[in-house]
């Protein structure tokens, strides 16, 4: 079983069997002599490993887990006297217990009773408590699964149509080879590779991070004729390659910006990303046109998934430590992340 909790529920049902021989030993010590302790012993536990995976296998999860409290309760206390008569009517016979005045059979009678009810509690107890245990392993899973989910979406913000058309223009331009065909495809190189690669590790330095910004950008660029006006202002530059954060959380806010910017369609459209290091935070921020032929609204709508699954990889990683802001500012558009070292 590949849960968290596999282990300790196994330890459970050997620790108990440890604990439960001990008992049983020194119970039927005084009413037997070896070598026949030793069968009784033996005998008491293989029946009590069948009573105890009856209650735990089979009772709880179709009875308890299911409310049908007033049946588990029923069926658990008929388990109970069916298998202490079975062993107060079988043991004496078989094993020839000596019973006298100071070893009486209500001695025998109060350690069957105690014994067995011992057993279908201690099962129906970690029969109840394992159903918590997966739930909570599944809860993990469930949320790790999502995480995932969150980091693929990501992923997959890359624009597929964006990649088409740079690979037609690139082909375009093939035919009348130029600087800015090889520049685009080390630049579409360069992306593609942090795509593939960089994305998936649990995280990976600024550098490579503004490194994919800049490709992209470099794209647009090209795309463009190198006359957008996209800003870059790096401060601490040092500290690129020393500070790590999860892929693609920066690449999609720049992607937002792109999406509504309107940069190469409409003019005076604009886009500033900067970065640098203030009070022990990290602070990117993006601050963008925006196009006028979207209303506000309509722009912060289109970005919120992506806006979505930044949040929640943040979450995941930075769970107190982090401020993300996504909101218009008079005409424009500004994106704050800030993230405490």
């Amino acid at each position: 079983m590949d849960y968290h909790w596999g282990f300790l529920l196994k330890f459970q049902h050997i620790f108990f069997l440890l604990i439960f021989i001990v008992i049983t030993f020194f119970t039927e010590n005084y009413f037997l002599d070896v070598p026949e302790l030793i069968w009784s012993v033996l005998s008491v536990i293989i029946f009590n490993v069948g009573i105890y995976s009856l209650v735990y296998f089979y009772l709880v999860p179709e009875f308890y887990l299911s409310k049908k409290y007033p049946e588990f309760i029923l069926y658990a206390l008929i388990s109970f006297l069916v298998s202490s008569l079975f062993r107060i009517l079988l043991q004496p016979a078989v094993f020839h217990m000596n019973f006298n005045e100071a070893l009486s059979n209500t001695k025998f009678l109060f350690n069957v009773y105690t014994a067995q009810g011992i057993v279908i509690l201690v099962a129906s107890f970690l029969g109840i408590t394992k159903d918590k245990f997966l739930i909570e392993q599944d809860f993990k899973d469930l949320g790790e699964e999502k995480d995932q989910l969150y980091l693929d979406l990501l992923k997959s913000k890359m624009n597929p149509h964006f990649l088409l058309n740079t690979l037609n223009n690139i082909y375009s331009k093939s035919f009348q080879p130029s600087e800015n065909t090889s520049e685009s495809i080390l630049q579409l190189s360069k992306l593609l590779q942090y795509v593939i690669y960089d994305t998936g590790k649990e995280k990976i330095s600024m550098a490579q991070e503004f490194s994919s910004i800049r490709s992209l950008a470099g794209l647009y660029q090209l795309k463009y004729n190198n006359v957008l006006n996209i800003g870059f202002n790096i401060q601490n530059e040092e500290t690129l390659e020393l500070i790590d954060v999860p892929p693609s959380i920066c690449l999609t806010l720049f992607e937002n910006a792109l999406k509504h910017s309107a940069v190469g369609v409409e003019a005076g459209s604009y886009i500033n990303v900067s970065y640098r290091i203030q009070d022990q935070e990290l602070l990117f921020e993006i601050r963008n046109s925006v196009s006028k032929k979207k209303n506000l609204v309509g722009n912060m709508n289109d970005s919120g998934l992506g806006n979505e699954a930044v949040i929640n990889i943040l979450e995941k990683n930075y769970a107190g430590k982090y401020t993300f802001i996504s909101e218009p500012v008079e005409n424009d558009y500004q994106t704050i992340l800030k993230i405490k070292l």
